[in-house]
């Protein structure tokens, strides 16, 4: 089973950053503590939460530098007890577009889309707390696309802005987080707060993120066969509830949805100049536009004298993903979560309700692909992308990893309890760590 997740609350969170730069062990101790029905009390509107700035009130903000855009998390704790940790008081967010990623030649005017971010801290956080609060920037994958060079001048311009600051800037604050990274948090985090990894019987879910740039994979193999025929290197163990866990996780860089946009289009890794056309049986045949990824603008449009639609589209995306990815078998019969743009394909073309999420089967998404790929027209000036994205997501799916057609997604969950969640957690042990060190000391770092 293949389950999408989607908040019964509004948060303007869109995909599924993870954040916990820990080790395991720090993790460990941080989830073994926490209230999971904290989570599901009073979740918050859009943008802004209440914050209450009492004696015993932390502060952190975060800072999410996606493929696709910047967005800020300025989370508010509070210390009820000494002897527990603070619980989520509240959360301002906000975001800019486009990603730090397309500034890659401008690094000075990425990190300042930083500050203008940052500046909103400086008037939520109370000056007498400026120096007690930490900042810290996470990057996944739109940087790690970029070279080496580049990645690091951004952020390097992001840490001076930080350093500029008069908040606490902690000694790893601005790095770029590892893909399998992701892939295991977001596993991690969405089995302990649905209760899978609590009582003696565990029945844990896999996880997969379609992000921009990225795509992970994360299960826990149930075979020995699944260990024996797995690459040493998707294969992650570490300790937690006095358990052992050896995961099955990868991260594959450039499989992420704006990503393969361009390796379907012929475009990827490609040096586009001006007046050159990136054409498609995936668009609409009359369609010419420009697009913008990574700083790079791409001139783009459909095949006007070839054939569009579902099939000629499928078979430019087989390109992409046949025998690319590796096909455990285990997880035909496995359940899992999706999130991220898998969730916000799902809604734009109404398979499932906003609010009250739904159950698909992966051949919902092919169904959906054939009616839109045959009618392009009629999705034009909105989404040009839509048949291009719905085909590459049935295709990663079935070709690429190997679902079943009738493998279910069930929209039941919290997309953005996850995402706080994973935000929050870090803050908190960083919080905690740190009163350890120094009792008057209530700063936190994420």
């Amino acid at each position: 089973m293949l389950n999408c997740l989607r908040s019964p609350g509004k948060m303007a969170v869109s995909r599924l950053p993870f954040f916990l730069a820990l080790a395991f062990s720090s993790l460990s101790f941080v989830l073994s503590h926490w209230n999971r029905e904290m989570w599901f009390q009073d979740f918050f509107p859009p943008n802004m939460c209440p914050i209450n700035a009492k004696d015993n009130t932390f502060y952190g903000i975060m800072f999410d530098a996606g493929s696709t855009g910047t967005r800020i998390h300025i989370y508010t704790f509070v210390q009820k007890s000494p002897e527990n940790l603070p619980e989520l008081e509240g959360e301002i967010f906000e975001s800019v577009k486009p990603g730090l990623s397309a500034y890659a030649d401008q690094p000075e005017k990425g990190a300042e889309t930083v500050k203008r971010l940052l500046d909103m801290a400086i008037d939520a956080v109370p000056p007498h707390l400026w120096k007690k609060t930490p900042v810290v920037l996470k990057a996944t994958a739109g940087l790690r696309l970029l070279s080496e060079e580049k990645a690091q001048s951004l952020l390097l311009e992001v840490r001076e802005v930080f350093e500029e600051s008069p908040f606490l800037v902690p000694e790893d604050s601005v790095s770029i987080m590892d893909g399998s990274y992701e892939g295991i948090l977001a596993w991690i985090t969405v089995n302990f707060l649905t209760g899978q990894l609590s009582g003696q019987n565990q029945h844990t879910v896999g996880t997969l993120d379609l992000g921009g740039a990225s795509t992970q994979i994360t299960f826990l193999p149930r075979f020995e066969e699944t260990l024996k025929e797995t690459p040493g290197d998707f294969l992650t163990s570490f300790e937690m509830f006095n358990s052992t866990y050896k995961l099955y996780t990868h991260s594959y860089l450039g499989f992420g949805l704006k990503a393969a946009r361009l390796a379907i289009l012929g475009a990827l890794n490609v040096e586009a100049v001006d007046g050159q056309m990136f054409r498609s049986s995936c668009l609409p045949k009359q369609l010419e536009a420009e697009w913008h990824f990574g700083g790079v603008k791409y001139q783009y449009g459909g095949n006007k004298e070839g054939e569009t639609g579902f099939k000629p589209c499928y078979l430019e995306v087989l390109k992409v993903v046949k025998g690319k990815l590796h096909q455990p078998d285990e997880i035909r019969g496995s359940s899992f979560y999706a999130f991220s743009y898998y969730y916000d394909r799902a809604v734009d073309t109404n398979l499932i309700d906003y609010e009250k999420g739904g159950v698909l089967e992966v051949r919902d998404f092919e169904r959906k692909a054939e009616e839109v790929c045959d009618n392009m027209e009629k999705y034009n000036s909105s989404s040009p992308f839509l048949c291009m994205d719905l085909v590459y997501i049935t295709a990663l799916l079935k070709e690429g990893f190997g679902f079943r057609d009738n493998t279910l997604l069930q929209h039941s969950w919290t997309h953005e309890v996850v995402c706080a969640a994973l935000h929050c957690s870090e803050v908190i042990f960083n919080i905690y760590s740190k009163s350890l060190q120094c009792a008057q000391c209530r700063s936190c770092s994420c």
